[in-house]
């Protein structure tokens, strides 16, 4: 196993455990869908996306304005809820 594989791991499961049970099941689904598929910078943005706080978290997916290092992972996953219009 590579190093980028044991990333997509790692991200998987933080993704899968956050300590909501609303973005467990949200960013979950999402990432087991999508974080297989991500390369390199991608997983590096979407690492950095679950390391900020869970408050902030659910209120950029409600739809409240995110920060420009996040705007990307936070309309990819609005998109996969099927979220954006």
């Amino acid at each position: 196993m590579d190093g980028l594989e044991i990333r997509r791991k790692r991200a998987l499961y933080r993704a899968c455990h956050r300590g909501t049970k609303e973005l467990d099941l949200i960013l979950g689904r999402y990432a087991n869908e999508r974080v297989a598929a991500m390369d390199e910078a991608k997983l590096a943005a979407f690492e950095a996306f679950l390391a900020l706080p869970d408050t902030d978290i659910d209120q950029w997916i409600r739809g409240f304005a995110a920060p420009d290092g996040v705007v990307d992972s936070v309309a990819d996953i609005r998109r996969y809820l099927d979220l954006e219009k």
